[in-house]
């Protein structure tokens, strides 16, 4: 039996279309570790691919949370090992593909029951200071006690602005420290980790691409649905590269070419904070895409070769 299989990479490298061919092949479904794609609503900003691509390939965590909640770490992996389980247990092979290395490395290892470095009031004080729109003042001083995780992480990202904090300033000690253990934690599952790479210049083209497409497709009209549906300006999945511009675009009257600017500027910065994470991954090997033509077919069976 093969074990789980990880497809990573940064954000517009084809890591969608490999899994599939690649499910294909070897009797997989796809699990999704991509943090935005589990909202309901949200398929053009988030590069959902529709049902008809998905070539009747099962895909699992898409879909499966209101806008309006707060999907944590903690729900994604226990909706994750689940369906692993699931699909395990019918003879088939789990595809990881991601997308947050935050959800991919919940799901690949073990962590303690109880998290260390919690203080419930110091979160309270932490969550109303974002709140009063303090977030990036958080963000410099995560930057001044913690420069390594705040690299690693978008200066929106509420949540994990807050966590690291409040860690950080319960233990005294560092969170990219503690998230570097964390990774050293006992395998919850034997799995190998494939991560596609190719060069900046074709990436960041396709990068734009993506952007352009998203504009034409409607994003515009996506965010005003959320908006009329009551997902405020601070929700989490608000949070997200596109929404949060084309939500200040709508309401904030952010100029179109300004919002579509920030977007690809934006989406080029997590890409990079994509690689640099995986570059710390033990074990993980690297595809040069660009060697195999760009194919995902081609891909595909380079791994399956490798398996």
């Amino acid at each position: 039996m093969l074990p789980l299989i990880v497809i990573a990479g940064p954000t517009c490298v084809g890591k969608s279309q490999t899994a599939i061919a690649l499910a294909r092949q070897i009797g997989g479904e796809i699990v999704s570790a991509d943090s935005m794609q589990v909202y309901r609503g949200m398929d053009i900003g988030t590069a959902k691919l529709p049902e008809y691509m998905r070539k009747g390939i099962p895909h699992h965590l898409i879909d499966v949370a209101d806008p309006k909640e707060d999907y944590s770490v903690a729900r994604f992996t226990e909706d994750a090992v689940k369906a692993v389980e699931s699909i395990f247990s019918r003879g088939h092979v789990p595809i990881v593909v991601g997308g947050s290395g935050f959800y991919i490395d919940a799901l690949l290892y073990k962590q303690p029951e109880t998290e260390p470095g919690t203080d419930p009031d110091l979160k309270y004080e932490l969550r109303i200071r974002a709140a009063d729109g303090e977030l990036e003042e958080m963000y410099h001083e995560l930057e001044r006690l913690d420069p390594a995780y705040a690299a690693s992480i978008h200066p929106n990202n509420r949540v994990r602005i807050i966590r690291a904090l409040e860690y950080t300033i319960t233990t005294g000690k560092t969170y990219s420290e503690y998230a570097g253990k964390r990774s050293s934690a006992k395998p919850r599952y034997k799995h190998r980790f494939f991560v596609l790479d190719d060069d900046r210049k074709s990436l960041y083209r396709r990068i734009d691409e993506r952007v352009d497409s998203m504009i034409e497709s409607g994003l515009k009209d996506e965010v005003k649905r959320l908006i009329k549906k009551g997902v405020s300006r601070d929700s989490v999945s608000m949070q997200g590269v596109g929404y949060r511009q084309m939500f200040d675009h709508i309401i904030e009257d952010m100029p179109l070419d300004e919002a579509v600017a920030s977007i690809k500027t934006e989406t080029r910065h997590i890409a990079k904070r994509q690689i640099t994470w995986l570059r710390h991954v033990d074990g993980a090997e690297w595809i040069d895409i660009s060697a195999l033509g760009r194919d995902p077919e081609l891909v595909a069976n380079h791994i399956r070769s490798m398996l």
